[in-house]
């Protein structure tokens, strides 16, 4: 097992990564964890603080390796709606409710849930559903961040986690739109789905 020196922010990295890890929303919201990579590495990542790692950060290693952050699919559908306001009304729905949502232009992206779904059908949103990374809106009550990337939220409760405390950050959506999506090309389906396994006695996100 090697140690993780450095997290490296998504375009900040050149050239191929030694290899690939591959998580979703929660599994990228760490502090402490083993991850075992899709090429078989193993690493130790060890932080003073959670931080939420998006698609495109990379890992750089005690040895000079980097392994590359890829998210993994999720089911999700993309919310539309005939005018800004209707759209901005939707979102405020959301927020209250303290969904995560990830902002694209002119759409709101959230986790398939049909009660959701429902209500945004019933305030007159379009919905396309969609396999694709989730990387929701940090808001105001982030845990952490990898420099060059805004702050996100996380309820860390992976089966992988063996802490015994919980993340109740919330999220809160706006109307203005923009996407950690852009610049990233979501080829992480290809890989293997790697796990992660936190050693902690203590909360990721303290």
């Amino acid at each position: 097992m090697i140690r993780v020196q450095e997290i490296l922010a998504a375009g900040s990295w050149e050239g191929a990564p030694a290899d690939s890890v591959v998580l979703d929303r929660e599994d990228r919201h760490r502090r402490r964890a083993v991850l075992d990579c899709a090429g078989s590495t193993q690493v130790l990542l060890d932080l003073p603080r959670a931080v939420q790692l998006h698609h495109g950060d990379a890992l750089l290693l005690a040895d000079g390796r980097i392994v590359a952050i890829l998210a993994a699919g999720e089911d999700l559908v993309d919310i539309e709606a005939e005018t800004a306001d209707d759209l901005l009304r939707i979102a405020w729905h959301l927020g209250n409710r303290h969904l995560p949502t990830q902002l694209l232009p002119g759409a709101l992206r959230i986790r398939r849930d049909h009660v959701i779904e429902d209500l945004v059908a019933r305030l007159g949103g379009k919905m396309t559903p969609l396999v694709a990374p989730f990387d929701p809106e940090g808001g105001a009550y982030g845990h952490g961040t990898v420099e060059g990337h805004d702050h996100a939220h996380s309820h860390p409760h992976s089966h992988h986690e063996h802490g015994h405390g919980h993340s109740h950050a919330h999220s809160h959506s706006h109307g203005h739109s923009h996407s950690h999506d852009a610049g990233h090309h979501h080829h992480g389906h290809s890989h293997s789905h790697a796990h992660a396994h936190s050693h902690d006695t203590a909360a990721d996100g303290s």
